[in-house]
């Protein structure tokens, strides 16, 4: 964090040492009178003020006056002060303060000013983001991202909401970048794993905790410190897990698997899915308790084939130091009317192949050529059959999955001479996930560790 200049107007001796303390880090001025303060206010430049109502036992709010003087010169303006009626407060934010905290918890809010002082001074700069991060011409978009990055150096949870491939953990980075926060952003699909795999990477384990878990390993939760924990696809998350991931967001603590000792991790929450939360809510998919927790505030992405004046921007933003690219009209025109259901994703990918296909000037058959293909992708074989269907009415989705996961691996085992490693590497599944599932289906005693 770069020193800031900072000015606190305070007459009480104790609080100017507990100021001084708190900002220690940067370079700080004081005055314990309003005539010292005017002098200092016209001749110094500060990056934040710090300004006590009541300059004296007598005193009728002095302090009140120096606000618009510190704002006529640029400065931000806090007002930390023990006189916090509602009538106090109005006038103060009226003369143009730009915050209000009562006196009595220094400590955490001179941190949350600090922070949000140099996220709003990042944001001097935000049209940048809409040039080379988040490239985007639409107005709607632009001020849903400038809203939500008001909120990014605080504790406050963000839900972002979109279609695949419209930006959203791009978009989650930037607003933790925004953060000021000291520790990572950490982010993880939950539609990646199955529930007992999700676990582990959250929450961790200790040596031993599951056969294969040679060594102790860090969850994601933890590596989150301090820092940002970006979940994408929450929806996919099974409700046990919900349940789970509910309480250390509320508790800050968790479990690492096989462990009997709680650890702590102070982490802020951005989400993500490609679904209707409310949708998820009334089917049953995501409680309404986890919900509550990760909406704070809500942010919506457009598909891009909502915002067609971002397509050419992103095109040349994608080829940046590269060959750039040149479409002849019609192609151009066949680009635009595309239905683009991959979203950015699919442009980049797009882009990527334009810039290899040696034309100088592309023409609507090389476009339509690349794009038709993707329209007339079909979804992969039905793998699934009559009895599949029947097991799991009969015994539930998860069990007959589980079955199937159990019968691939045994083909695979038999195929493989029962060399297990040459399994977990054809069917890119983990050493713990394929015990569980071996578990599940054999007599104990039955599953060795070659």
């Amino acid at each position: 964090m770069n020193k800031l200049k900072i000015f606190v107007v305070e007459d009480d001796k104790l609080a100017q040492k507990l100021m001084s303390k708190h900002l220690s880090e940067h370079v700080v001025d004081f005055a314990d009178n309003k005539l010292a303060a005017i002098k200092k206010l016209k001749t110094n430049n500060y990056d934040i003020c710090f300004f006590d109502l009541m300059l004296g036992i007598k005193d009728d709010y002095s302090g009140l006056k120096l606000i618009p003087l510190a704002i006529d010169k640029g400065i931000y303006t806090v007002i930390m002060s023990s006189s916090d009626s509602d009538e106090i407060v109005d006038k103060a934010y009226e003369l143009g303060a730009n915050d209000f905290y009562a006196k009595g918890n220094e400590e955490s809010n001179v941190d949350s000013i600090l922070k949000k002082f140099i996220s709003n001074k990042n944001q001097d700069s935000t049209e940048n983001i809409f040039t080379n991060r988040f490239i985007t011409k639409d107005k709607s978009v632009k001020s849903a991202i400038m809203e939500a990055l008001k909120y990014a150096s605080s504790q406050l949870p963000i839900l972002i909401l979109g279609p695949s491939g419209t930006g959203k953990t791009s978009l989650a980075k930037i607003i933790h970048e925004h953060s000021g926060f000291e520790g990572n952003f950490v982010a993880i699909n939950c539609s990646a794993y199955s529930e007992d795999l999700l676990e582990a990477e959250l929450f961790g384990y200790k040596k031993g905790a599951f056969t294969g878990a040679d060594k102790n390993r860090k969850g994601r939760l933890l590596e989150a410190d301090k820092g940002t924990l970006f979940l994408d696809e929450i929806g996919n998350m099974s409700l046990n897990m919900q349940m789970k991931l509910l309480k250390s967001i509320e508790e800050k603590t968790f479990y690492p698997l096989g462990s009997d000792k709680a650890e702590h991790s102070d982490f802020r929450i951005i989400s993500a899915t490609l679904e209707n939360p409310k949708q998820l809510i009334a089917q049953g998919k995501l409680r309404f308790d986890l919900f509550q927790r990760v909406h704070g505030f809500t942010i919506n992405l457009k598909p891009l084939n909502q915002k067609k004046d971002d397509i050419f921007p992103l095109i040349q933003h994608f080829v940046h130091g590269g060959k750039r690219l040149a479409f002849m009209p019609d192609a151009k025109d066949y680009i635009t009317n595309h239905p683009w259901p991959g979203n950015i994703r699919e442009l980049k990918k797009f882009t990527e192949l334009m810039a290899e296909s040696g034309e100088g000037r592309i023409n609507l058959k090389t476009v339509a050529r690349h794009l038709s293909a993707v329209e007339k992708i079909t979804p992969p074989e039905n793998i699934m059959n009559d009895s599949h269907y029947k097991n799991a009415l009969a015994n539930g989705l998860e069990e007959t999955l589980n079955l199937l996961a159990y019968e691939i691996i045994q083909k695979s085992l038999k195929e493989n001479k029962g060399k297990k490693t040459k399994t977990l590497s054809e069917l890119k599944i983990s050493t713990r996930f394929l015990y569980s599932i071996l578990r599940k289906f054999e007599p104990i005693g039955e599953t060795s560790n070659d």
